[in-house]
């Protein structure tokens, strides 16, 4: 009885030792854990995650509990030169181009990437608590083959532009507008108290003779008050002959952009414009290259608008069909110099004709205008879209589907000018 009273005395202190021997170990992993913590931020779980993500999947714990406090220091050496560089660059943030040049000042290889459009998605790892990863989409490989090719990029191109044509430099984009400098008005003692003469040279201005002066203010006046002056017609043919008239291109033809852009509701005041643009025309002393693109838009407008003039008694028919003759005129004369001229002008026109928004009258110019333009015009443009242009163009002709007379008449207008363009082309 003694002896089985010291045995369980002996196994009951060897199984408190072992308890307190246990209590001890976990004492001092808990110490470990603790001391790996404050030595460094980067825990051994990211190197062991970052392993893995590069293919080195036996990696050992103790490996990873050295490499993490190296890591540690190596980012906050980049990170200590990154801000040096930010500092620098006079900035109060930090940037991704902050972070290269600090690898770049260590001869560090530099990271290959792309930016990405869409924010990156982090999951958590499962059986992590603390760990996450990039989720990226799974992409299939016939979608990736089936999508279509990118745009390619624009190849390297010369293009040339005038600066100048006969002292005048034409309003497109290429060349920048000239500014006005305005003269000097009360600064002149402040910049002449350095001692330093300043010298200002005001822009120079356009002197027109006194004759030619009157001569503009009459012309002026004959084409705003009597269009349909017999001195109006002698002043016509006077812009079309006189060869001293230069000058006064550039004011002639603002004028008339002026005027047009105001007098939409005056056909006459409309028709008398367009009379003077035929005439200088007309004139072979004149240089009128330089100025077609202010005239250009003018002329159009008179051809293709929505409405000339603010009554029914008005003929703007008679005001289109001269303007068109005067489109085919520009284009035959200076075709070759601008080239793009008489593109850009039929594709306006073809735009409006083919717009079943446009009215009627508008179509009528179109129509007039690309007749004028010749045969292989209307071959091309014309033709091809007759057919369904005729199906929207017939109920407007029918009284039954039609009540409104100036709309049926407009129809008619715009039928008779088919016919004629499509018997001149079958002619030729």
């Amino acid at each position: 009885m003694v002896m089985l009273s010291c045995v369980v005395v002996v196994v009951c202190r060897y199984a408190e030792q072992s308890r307190e021997s246990l209590r001890n170990s976990i004492r001092k992993k808990k110490k470990k854990e603790e001391k790996e913590r404050t030595m460094s931020i980067v825990p051994k779980e990211t190197i062991e995650v970052i392993a893995q993500s590069i293919g080195i999947n036996n990696l050992s714990s103790d490996a990873a509990l050295a490499l993490a406090p190296d890591v540690e220091y190596r980012i906050r050496e980049i990170m200590q030169e990154a801000i040096k560089c930010m500092r620098h660059s006079r900035r109060t943030t930090l940037t991704a181009d902050d972070v290269d040049a600090a690898l770049n000042l260590r001869n560090v290889e530099p990271i290959y990437s792309f930016a990405s459009g869409s924010p990156l998605r982090f999951k958590r790892a499962i059986g992590y608590r603390d760990l996450f990863y990039i989720d990226d989409k799974d992409v299939d490989f016939k979608d990736v083959i089936e999508a279509p090719l990118p745009k390619a990029p624009l190849d390297t191109a010369v293009v040339c532009h005038w600066l100048a044509i006969e002292g005048v430099q034409p309003a497109i984009p290429e060349n920048a507008p000239l500014e006005v400098v305005e003269p000097p008005s009360g600064g002149k003692d402040h910049e002449q108290k350095e001692g330093l003469p300043v010298d200002i040279k005001l822009p120079v201005k356009h002197v027109l003779s006194r004759e030619l002066q009157l001569y503009f203010d009459k012309i002026i006046e004959l084409t705003l008050s009597k269009p349909d002056s017999v001195l109006f017609k002698q002043a016509l043919v006077s812009l079309a002959t006189d060869s001293g008239l230069h000058p006064l291109v550039p004011y002639f033809t603002c004028f008339v952009a002026d005027e047009v852009s105001r007098g939409l509701n005056d056909c006459r005041l409309l028709f008398a414009l367009m009379r003077v643009v035929w005439s200088l025309l007309q004139n072979p002393h004149i240089h009128i290259e330089p100025y077609l693109h202010q005239l250009m838009p003018s002329v159009v407008t008179c051809l293709v608008a929505k409405r000339l003039g603010n009554k029914f008694a008005d003929n703007h028919w008679e005001l289109r069909d001269f303007t068109a003759k005067l489109v085919s005129s520009i284009c035959r004369r200076f075709g070759h110099v601008y080239s793009s001229l008489q593109t850009r002008l039929t594709k306006t026109l073809l735009n409006a004709l083919l717009d079943p928004k446009r009215s009627l009258t508008q179509h009528y110019g179109a129509i007039q205008g690309l007749a004028a333009l010749g045969p292989n015009v209307v071959c091309l443009l014309v033709l091809p879209n007759l057919a369904p242009y005729l199906q929207l163009l017939e109920p407007e002709m029918l009284l039954e589907k039609q009540k409104n007379e100036m709309k049926r008449h407009e129809a008619w207008r715009v039928y008779d000018a088919l016919l004629v363009s499509g018997h001149s082309n079958t002619q030729i």
